[in-house]
């Protein structure tokens, strides 16, 4: 019993610390004990059935039933075998218990062994089959070792190993740290660490800018191209798809607030920013910010290679520091760049502006080329599309009873509807005409205040007003609609007698000012 016990809490015990299904370490046992006891016995095409019941181990050698016996390790007899079973028959297997507590210590280490490499393969294959499709994905992870070329981290099913070229220079690990890191490879027949890690790869960017900019994550936003100094700078190239999307906006985050945690993490790495164009010429403009460019030629002399025209003072920023920002536009353009001055140009005679320009030309036209070409497609794809019609004979007119009826109430509904809207339009329509009524009338009958020189500059179209105001009422009159008018007297301000002499004081200065050589009737052109 303490040995049945003592085998099933083993075997939970791998099960648990391993991680691996119950099914697989029995397997791997039952093959361990298999071979143990075929070197016991020094047969090694001997055969063996392993079962395990309750926790309990049983082993059994089995003999195939045979006419005549050449091996008896393999074979027995239709006598013997009817022995231990009455109603054996030929080519029948007939088992005989083992104790394996007989075993030698040969066939103890052999059992151990195969049972650690079994343990081991199965391992891998669990890891292999839970992170071979996660290649380039960021994971969160756990520093175990800080070793001289490697560091050891724990993604979680596993330990990976992060070598040092693929570290950051300037962070420092310690054990127990929480990093960020990418998925690189996956190794299965490898006997060391088979999960490689890095924070140096241009994908962790990538991943990171993913993370803060849901943008890039729903697809809006395309990242085209990536490349990266580890520690020191990086330049990403963005494309959006919704023209509404400003796409270097949506990285850079409300007050830099997306770019500045990413720039965190990468322990503050420096991170440029620019807008993906396909034309070569602006592409590289771009890529070698934040110095200017004047032009943009092929090399003739190199294949896939341009030349870029700086004026003679960025020709120092356009290079960079130890060559980093060209280096950077390298990589990113996948093009070989010869960066020169514009003094340089000059002496060598080249005419790089009419160059760039027929360049411009070219783009343009393909460009166009290429729009024509849609727009072609477009036009042929209408043209050949058919609508799918049905004929008469197609159509069936045979009606059920309730479906007329369903029919007729259903138009019945329709028309009430037609009905109800019209009324509504009526309606509506009505009190239309009557606000716009109310409106001129209200108009017509409010008064402002006017000062005396107004009324003389406007004499002559006063009639006019009047005339058009009395008109306005008399299709009040005409009108049937009731309207409520505004009773803009009770609005006029109240004034004490005090402040009623005042304004009449005012307006006999107003009058005594006034000029009687002047012809006022020239100024009736500017307030007409």
């Amino acid at each position: 019993m303490k040995q049945e016990m003592s085998l099933a809490n083993a075997l939970i015990g791998v099960e648990t610390g391993r991680k691996l299904p119950k099914e697989v370490v029995e397997d791997a046992l039952k093959e361990a004990m298999q071979k143990a006891y075929r070197k016991q016995i020094n047969i090694q095409d001997a055969y063996v059935r392993v079962e395990i019941v309750n926790g309990e181990i049983e082993i059994y050698h089995e003999r195939i039933v045979v006419e005549e016996v050449f091996d008896d390790e393999l074979e027995i007899s239709l006598e013997d075998a009817r022995k231990v079973k009455p109603d054996a028959q030929l080519d029948d297997m007939i088992p005989e218990k083992v104790d394996f507590k007989d075993f030698d210590r040969a066939a103890v280490v052999l059992a151990k062994n195969v049972i650690k490499q079994k343990i081991r393969e199965a391992e891998k294959q669990l890891v292999y089959e839970e992170y071979c499709d996660k290649i380039d994905e960021m994971v969160l992870g756990t520093i175990e070792t800080v070793e001289e070329k490697f560091i050891i981290v724990n993604i979680g099913k596993t330990l990976a190993m992060m070598k040092r070229s693929q570290s950051m220079p300037n962070e420092d690990y310690k054990e127990g740290q929480k990093i960020l890191v990418v998925i690189k490879e996956v190794n299965k027949e490898t006997k060391g660490a088979q999960v490689l890690v890095s924070r140096a790869t241009s994908v962790l960017v990538r991943r990171l800018f993913e993370k803060e900019v849901p943008e890039i994550y729903n697809g809006t936003i395309e990242i085209k191209a990536i490349a990266r100094d580890p520690g020191e700078r990086c330049k990403i190239a963005v494309y959006s798809h919704n023209e509404n999307i400003d796409p270097i906006g949506a990285c850079i985050g409300p007050r830099g607030s997306r770019v500045q945690a990413i720039i965190n993490e990468l322990h503050g790495e420096k991170i440029d920013i620019f807008e993906w164009s396909d034309n070569i010429t602006d592409l590289i403009s771009n890529a070698l910010s934040p110095s200017e460019t004047v032009a943009v030629i092929p090399n003739e002399n190199v294949k896939d290679g341009l030349i870029v025209v700086v004026p003679d003072s960025q020709l120092s920023l356009a290079i960079g520091k130890r060559g980093k920002n060209a280096r950077l536009a390298v990589k990113l353009t996948n093009r070989k760049i010869d960066i020169k001055s514009e003094s340089e140009m000059n002496e060598l005679g080249v005419d790089y502006m009419s160059i760039a320009k027929q360049m411009q030309e070219e783009y343009e036209a393909k460009k166009a080329k290429e729009r024509a070409y849609k727009q072609q497609q477009k036009i042929e794809e209408l043209k050949t599309s058919e609508l799918d019609t049905l004929g008469v004979d197609d159509i069936d007119f045979t009606y059920d009873e309730d479906e007329v009826i369903e029919e007729e109430n259903h138009n019945e509904d329709t028309l009430f509807a037609a009905e109800q809207e019209k009324k509504l339009s009526e309606i509506e329509e009505a009190a239309k005409i009557a606000k716009e009524l109310r409106k001129d009338n209200a108009l017509g009958e409010k008064k402002e205040y006017t000062s005396k020189f107004e009324e003389f500059a406007d004499a002559s179209n006063k009639n006019e007003v009047v005339q058009t105001v009395k008109e306005k009422q008399e299709v009040v009159e005409e009108e049937p609609v009731i309207i409520k008018k505004t009773n803009f007297d009770s609005m006029q301000p109240i004034y004490s007698e005090e402040e009623l002499a005042e304004l009449d004081e005012f307006e006999d200065d107003e009058e005594n000012k006034w000029d009687e050589d002047i012809d006022y009737e020239e100024y009736d052109e500017y307030y007409d």
